[in-house]
């Protein structure tokens, strides 16, 4: 019994585990150097692998399709891949959010400890090696080609990954294998990644993060999204975990028709409502009232949105604070509650942590991972049309489709 994978990432490592310990014997073929080499950037470095909430809590992260990944995570769950790393000598931790990553903070010693047990299961890897065609006789797989060979196998799972980061290797592989195979592709479109904004005065807050703040998607001026946490500022607009979250409801405001105007507001002082953030200020003002404007301010902002705020304020920052009219004020407070951007475009899919569409899960059957079409013909990770918000969703959905589609391409019927 021979199971070809193609692709090296989170999702292939797993179906090859997973094949193996079945039984099988097990090919991988990447296209990169070597194996794991977006798992390398998740996490900041660190690889976050995973999220330890409960299972239906997993399903609520996935907005893309959470549904069809419900067997998958059952079957393999975030506590199984916790056992199985720890089990292979790899220590693990839980962080804010439930996240976990590794002791050591180090993405690398994730794809280590695949390494080991993929040498144990006498797993056979081949990178350098771009698969340029699928085999498939009588709506059956049989195996696959590269530039210089075929390979033939009785099951071939697709986990070549989305189509962000292709330095990395997820450079859309598999949508044009699926595609060949005579399967939909939902159109893709970037999920988690940055966004660009119209005000060009962004460069002066670069660099500059924020916590426990709330962004709210504002489609048509109507609320469409909204998320509370960490955000950061770059040189073309914003990003951070809650602007990731936020990016794919932006993504499909962007494709409706007609494309919509979006904009984020962040509410700077979210814990206070209103009333209670005037009262604030004016007690702020009543402290500082001998002082001007721009120097009055760091007991509530920090540094470099002072000259921000006071500006789209139309507040003088030279002003003395004894000085500032009721209406200046609520004019202030207004811009702290709606700091305001206008989205032009979300940054490039190339950029984006994960990608949403793919191929189409009606074509897939959600307990095996095998195609409804092509016999033997099995698909695992982000190639499918599944996303999810950060924390370590994204990754757990590539493990837990990758485990269940090694193991069903050796255990199914059909084969």
């Amino acid at each position: 019994m021979h199971v070809l994978i193609i692709g090296g990432g989170a999702a292939g490592l797993m179906a090859a585990v997973s094949a193996a310990q079945h039984g099988a014997h097990v090919t991988i073929l990447e296209k990169m150097k070597s194996i794991g080499r977006k798992i390398l950037i998740t996490g900041k470095g660190r690889c976050n692998i995973t999220n330890s909430c409960e299972l239906s809590d997993l399903v609520k992260n996935m907005p893309g399709n959470g549904a069809f990944l419900y067997s998958s995570f059952h079957a393999f769950s975030n506590q199984d891949i916790t056992d199985f790393l720890n089990q292979a000598g790899l220590s693990t931790k839980v962080e804010r959010g439930g996240r976990v990553f590794p002791v050591s903070d180090q993405a690398k010693d994730v794809i280590k400890t695949f390494a080991k047990e993929l040498s144990k299961l006498k797993v056979t890897v081949k990178t350098d090696h771009t698969v340029k065609k699928l085999i498939i006789e009588n709506n059956r797989i049989i195996g696959a080609a590269t530039a210089d060979a075929e390979y033939k196998a009785d099951a071939v799972i697709i986990a070549t990954g989305g189509a962000s980061y292709p330095g990395t290797g997820s450079s859309g592989d598999g949508y044009r294998l699926a595609q060949s195979a005579g399967h939909t592709i939902v159109p893709i479109k970037p999920s988690l990644v940055p966004l660009e904004v119209e005000e060009e005065w962004i460069t002066e807050l670069q660099g500059l993060s924020l916590k426990n703040v709330t962004a709210t998607v504002v489609s048509d001026g109507k609320k469409a999204a909204e998320e509370f946490g960490e955000m950061l500022f770059t040189h073309y607009g914003l990003s951070g975990p809650i602007i990731l979250s936020l990016s794919k409801k932006v993504s499909e405001l962007f494709a409706a028709t007609p494309r919509h105007e979006v904009m984020i507001e962040i509410n700077l002082k979210p814990a206070l409502n209103e009333d209670t953030l005037d009262k604030r200020l004016q007690r702020d003002f009543a402290k500082f009232a001998r002082k001007q404007i721009k120097n009055a301010l760091h007991e509530l902002l920090p540094a470099k949105l002072i000259p921000v705020v006071i500006d789209l304020a139309f507040l003088d920052p030279d002003k003395f604070v004894h000085q500032i009219t009721k209406e200046e004020r609520l004019r202030f407070l207004n811009v702290l509650r709606h700091l305001t951007f206008i989205i032009s475009r979300t940054r490039p899919v190339a950029e984006a942590i994960v990608t949403a569409g793919g191929v189409g899960t009606k074509e897939i059957n959600a307990k095996t991972m095998e195609s409804k079409l092509i016999s033997g013909l099995f698909f695992a990770g982000e190639v499918i049309d599944i996303d999810g918000y950060t924390g370590g969703f994204n990754l757990q959905a590539a493990f837990s489709t990758g485990y269940v589609a090694g193991k069903h391409s050796v255990t199914t019927r059909n084969i």
